[in-house]
């Protein structure tokens, strides 16, 4: 890197130039990654995360606000090398996503994603407002991570309620037409999961299972750390001042972290996926608190 620049300067090469401050960008990108591995101190950081999103207060502009973070989070998957199986999925009313749930597989993919977890709104002019005034909405972000079956979770059939019910669908021909969409019912807890993106009962039942199981786990954990803490107790109500981090599009542009106070004025840059400033200044929030 020294020679590149000595020769740069010593030829007068804009070129020369040019490829120094790519090659110098590129070891702050590789310095920056190998940093944050560093703050990956958590026992399940490395594992594959289970992304849960869910519609709150704000109606028809929540559910789209839903939609608007499954694209920012599969942006933000994709330009960081990381997979995404969407497992469930139920549409708005009239427009956008109630909820779905995502898993996102890769190395730390949970270890960074858990920085997401809250609830988050959104500030905007409602394009389903024919008035054009600015609308509040909120969606929570639940992330767990994905067990594997070499983890003991201890889980008695009897506790379980299994429905089945037909996959919904846009209409036409690939439409579902069996009853192959699957919910689970854990009954001590009241946790409920579901699935129907194969069109297969079996594999749905299996991808519940799957999502069920890392939910249990991480209740069990959090219940050990927290002394019996209130099933789901961090998780706030999903409307006004429980948000952890707000995107305002109108009046003005901005991202606000109330966590760490980290402001961006890009939004369109942060929905497009460029998550990792704020992934980075939770994690060494964190630290710095232990």
């Amino acid at each position: 890197m020294a020679g590149l620049l000595e020769l740069a300067v010593a030829e007068g090469d804009e070129e020369l130039f040019a490829e120094a401050e790519d090659e110098l960008a590129r070891l702050q990108r590789d310095f920056q990654a190998y940093e944050l591995t560093l703050l990956f101190t958590g026992p399940h950081d490395e594992r594959n995360a289970i992304v849960s999103l869910h519609a709150g207060a704000g109606g028809t502009d929540a559910q789209d606000w839903v939609e608007m973070l499954l694209r920012m989070y599969t942006r933000w998957a994709e330009d960081n090398g990381y997979e995404v199986e969407v497992m469930d999925m139920t549409a708005g009313d009239e427009a956008g996503i109630k909820s779905v749930t995502f898993l996102v597989k890769g190395r730390y993919a949970y270890g960074r994603l858990k920085a997401e977890e809250g609830v988050h709104r959104l500030i905007r002019v409602s394009p389903f407002d024919s008035s054009g005034r600015r609308h509040t909405s909120f969606a929570a972000v639940s992330v767990v991570p994905e067990i594997s079956e070499d983890i003991a979770v201890n889980i008695d059939p009897e506790d379980l309620r299994i429905d089945t019910y037909r996959s919904g669908g846009a209409g036409g021909q690939h439409v579902n037409k069996t009853d192959s969409a699957v919910r689970i019912t854990h009954l001590p807890t009241g946790i409920v999961v579901q699935c129907q993106n194969d069109r297969s009962q079996h594999a749905n039942k299996l991808a519940a299972m799957k999502i069920l199981r890392s939910r249990l786990y991480e209740l069990a954990e959090r219940e050990h750390e927290e002394n019996l803490k209130k099933l789901k107790g961090d998780c706030k109500e999903i409307a006004w001042g429980s948000q952890i981090r707000t995107y305002t599009l109108n009046p003005f542009s901005l991202v606000k972290d109330h966590r760490t106070g980290l402001e961006v004025g890009n939004v369109n840059g942060v929905l497009d996926g460029d998550l990792n400033p704020f992934i980075s200044a939770f994690l060494h929030a964190r630290v710095s608190q232990e």
